[in-house]
């Protein structure tokens, strides 16, 4: 009986005259192509942070700083004395001083202006000041008045804790009206977007350091839990029910 053999049976190719340490070898390197796609996959599960920003809090941040805490005061007319709002002015400075300051107070006069009654109101403005506690505190020195035309206020500062938008605001770096370039097509708020609120909000934070941590709790009312435990005692519901009367502002439209 005469042997039938092809190219196959002769060992081309993978049939079944191959040997078998190259199909070993042919099967592990297909099974390493189908591998290396899925564990390609499982790398990149977090994807890269964009260049810039999107949200207006992560460009415009609040952040708290060592910086400048000053408000200024108008001096009088000559031969008249600081009004009663000054006085209330220099006396919540000094307040915000003791409470976020550090160093000194210092009281800037201005010189060269027309009135020269910036000068004669300082002695006022210390006395304010060591009457809301800051007597010995106090750095007194004077600044050149650039326009005589102008009001010229004393200048109260210190360095403190405050609250201030990282960065300037005003910064355009991209033209909003980029219709020709890719950039002007993508649906996001230009860089300016949000830092006007973001400034509003830290110049009305009374405390900075409220945006850090929560304040202590106040100690409890005493009357009000006293009053509590003894109804309980009693038997009686120790929950308070506020009885509010309904007023008219006014008499038209009825009651």
């Amino acid at each position: 009986m005469s042997e039938y053999r092809t190219a196959a049976s002769d060992g081309a190719g993978f049939g079944a005259g191959s040997s078998p340490q190259i199909l070993r070898t042919s099967v592990k390197l297909a099974s390493l192509f189908l591998i290396l796609p899925l564990s390609a996959c499982g790398l990149n599960k977090v994807a890269a942070p964009p260049e810039v920003a999107y949200d207006y809090h992560d460009r415009h941040p609040v952040v708290l700083a060592e910086a400048e805490h000053t408000i200024d005061v108008f001096p009088p007319p000559l031969g008249s004395r600081l009004d009663n709002e000054s006085y209330l002015r220099i006396r919540d400075f000094v307040s915000r001083y003791r409470k976020l300051g550090q160093g000194k107070i210092t009281v800037l006069a201005p010189t060269g202006g027309v009135q020269g009654s910036g000068r004669a109101s300082v002695d006022e403005v210390r006395h304010a000041l060591a009457a809301a506690g800051a007597e010995h505190s106090v750095f007194v020195g004077t600044y050149p008045v650039a326009d005589p035309s102008l009001a010229a206020p004393i200048r109260l500062s210190f360095i403190g804790v405050k609250a201030k938008v990282k960065g300037n605001c005003g910064e355009w770096p991209d033209d909003l009206a980029s219709g020709g370039s890719f950039e002007g097509w993508q649906n996001k708020t230009y860089w300016n977007f949000g830092c006007a609120n973001q400034t509003t909000l830290a110049a009305q934070v009374a405390d900075p350091r409220d945006l850090a941590t929560p304040r202590g709790e106040t100690p409890a009312d005493i009357e009000t839990r006293m009053r509590a435990i003894n109804n309980v005692r009693k038997g009686v519901d120790p929950n308070t029910q506020w009885a509010t009367k309904s007023t008219s502002i006014s008499a038209v439209g009825g009651n």
